[in-house]
């Protein structure tokens, strides 16, 4: 028995980063990038590294490339505590898995260290093949919970519901995380909203190595924690950006999103110590009439552009920077216009 279990990048179109922040967010999904673990009926239990994570270089140069970009873990860890979290959450509910074996082996094509998602989506496949493999059904918003448990909770690193809920979800979805309701139910409200309602979208990501979210959000967390007032306003500022956009898109007014996305680049530029590649990336996007916003922590951009015209315009402003520009993939293939 073999089952593939396939989790996607993600795009953050407005509201991030309050989404660690009881904030809101609009975020679609990227097929064009995923994560795929492959469980198979084992006489023991093992989970076999990647070619990434195999302790073998071809120089000391790939040796010391491949750390920078991996950490010193690499993904199996991440299978590790999925694995657990999914365990404990079976026991905590009377759900009794049978004794079966597996091997778990897994690859990835989302880039890395660039926001797009790339931990959480190998852990919402591993946790979707062990679904399927011991049969057990978890409500989607609490999976999403789940999947933010075993990154904030058991590993340390720093994030929101965002990436879980749209790899859970998948589409484009709108995410109130209000507090009340999130501390009551372990989830938030999340609408999903027609893809045809977004406007043409573009992503660009840079190729070489950008910041990893851990080290971009500790700092904001403090001063939140702090009850800083820039930031508590900031977050509550971002959520009514992405309500903004949310009710644009839902009255047929996509095409109008555009100065809000700005808008939200705009305030994490004044919150945060941005690089000066991911302020190039952005700048380059507005200066062929494009919005931009990170997709997530740094490293990738998402905005919106006019026409074809406009998207040449953007791919030649990126040529040569090390930038790939590119129109993402939102709906499954069998279904694309």
């Amino acid at each position: 028995m073999e089952i593939e279990a396939v989790a996607y990048s993600r795009a953050g179109l407005a509201g991030n980063p309050s989404d660690g922040y009881f904030g809101k967010i609009v975020s679609f999904i990227v097929r064009d990038f995923h994560a795929t673990v492959t469980l198979t009926e084992s006489d023991r239990m093992e989970i076999v590294p990647s070619e990434e994570d195999c302790p073998v270089y071809d120089s000391l140069e790939d040796m010391t490339r491949t750390i920078q970009v991996q950490g010193f873990y690499g993904g199996e860890r991440l299978m590790k505590a999925a694995i657990l979290r999914f365990v404990g959450y079976c026991d905590t509910n009377g759900l009794k898995l049978n004794d079966r074996r597996f091997a778990l082996r897994y690859r990835s094509t989302i880039p890395r260290c660039v926001g797009l998602a790339g931990s959480s989506a190998l852990i919402t496949a591993t946790l979707r093949a062990l679904m399927r493999f011991y049969e057990v059904e978890i409500p989607k918003p609490i999976l999403a919970s789940l999947i933010l448990g075993v990154e904030n909770e058991d590993l340390g690193i720093s994030g929101g519901l965002h990436d879980r809920v749209i790899q859970v979800y998948e589409g484009c979805v709108f995410m109130d995380l209000e507090k009340e309701h999130l501390e009551q139910h372990g989830y938030g409200r999340y609408e999903d909203l027609n893809v045809d309602l977004l406007p043409k979208v573009y992503i660009a990501y840079r190729t070489d190595l950008a910041e990893g979210s851990e080290v971009f959000h500790n700092t904001i967390r403090d001063k939140w924690l702090r009850g800083d007032r820039v930031i508590t306003d900031a977050m509550h500022t971002f959520a009514e950006y992405a309500q903004e956009i949310r009710d644009l898109l839902v009255a047929g007014r996509g095409s109008e999103i555009g100065p809000w996305v700005d808008k939200n680049f705009n305030l994490r530029r004044s919150l945060y110590a941005l690089s000066p590649g991911d302020l190039e990336m952005v700048d380059r996007a507005r200066s062929v009439g494009a919005s931009a916003k990170f997709c997530g922590s740094g490293g990738a951009i998402v905005g919106t552009y006019e026409n074809e015209k406009a998207y040449k315009q953007l791919e030649k402003v990126y040529a040569g920077t090390g930038t790939v520009v590119m129109k993402p993939t939102i709906r499954p293939e069998s279904t694309s216009s």
